[in-house]
């Protein structure tokens, strides 16, 4: 794993919640770690990984994540799937 992923993996599990997190960075760390991806309808993208599947808004406005809830929907889809920083 590269820096930008390990840094990417560490804003998502930090507290407090770091609610800027480029979506661009967060797709790569997603493809890197296996992922597969599709994107639906109404801006949301589907993904699985390691047998574990969610679903995903895509950010409304620029590119970051900005919402608690969707980091934190992200953090809980991570560990399902067995990914964390340590």
């Amino acid at each position: 794993m590269n820096h930008k992923h390990r840094m990417t993996l560490q804003k998502i599990f930090s507290h407090p919640i770091d609610t800027n997190i480029d979506w661009k960075r967060i797709r790569s760390l997603l493809v890197h770690l296996g992922a597969e991806m599709s994107e639906g309808r109404r801006g949301r993208v589907k993904v699985s990984l390691n047998g574990v599947e969610e679903v995903f808004s895509l950010p409304h406005h620029g590119h970051t994540v900005q919402d608690k809830n969707e980091i934190i929907q992200l953090r809980h889809f991570l560990e399902r799937a067995g990914i964390t920083p340590g």
